[in-house]
């Protein structure tokens, strides 16, 4: 995987400043370079793995592994983004999250909060599909307060 901001999904920008706002579109776990969806503990790397709680006992990280594997490669993503816009996790002013079932919730806000110490303003919405495969559970929209830097 790649350090460097994933191109899109199809013909978007990745983010968009209208002044002192940048506007993040919607970020899901795709490896677009590789043309594949994470799906599990097995698509990020292993110290990741073992942050994120990963067991060793499949019964457990098959349940577990899919939102909390997605939950960080879009935090990672989000990361990328944001400072390629010039800013930084702590710029995040909103989140707007969409999820395929909502149980995944738990996990995914656990994995979130060790981002975003001081939280941002945040909505969770519960959709029918995601883009582009059944694999995809979790998307995330983000907008960021970055002034604009001057002379």
């Amino acid at each position: 995987m790649s350090q460097e901001v994933l191109p899109p999904l199809a013909r978007y920008a990745p983010y968009r400043r209208a002044g002192d706002l940048v506007y993040l579109a919607g970020i899901i776990a795709v490896d677009t370079v590789a043309g594949r969806t994470v799906s599990g503990y097995a698509d990020i790397p292993a110290d990741a793995r073992a942050a994120l709680g990963e067991t060793g006992e499949m019964s457990v990280d098959s349940k577990d592994g899919p939102i909390a594997a997605q939950s960080w490669f879009i935090m990672e993503q989000l990361q990328r983004v944001l400072e390629e816009a010039g800013g930084t996790m702590a710029d995040v002013v909103n989140l707007t999250q969409y999820f395929i079932d909502l149980r995944d919730f738990p996990i995914y806000n656990r994995i979130r909060a060790t981002y975003f110490p001081n939280p941002p303003a945040s909505t969770v919405v519960r959709v029918a599909e995601l883009l582009p495969t059944p694999e995809s559970l979790l998307e995330v929209q983000a907008v960021a307060y970055i002034p604009e830097r001057r002379g």
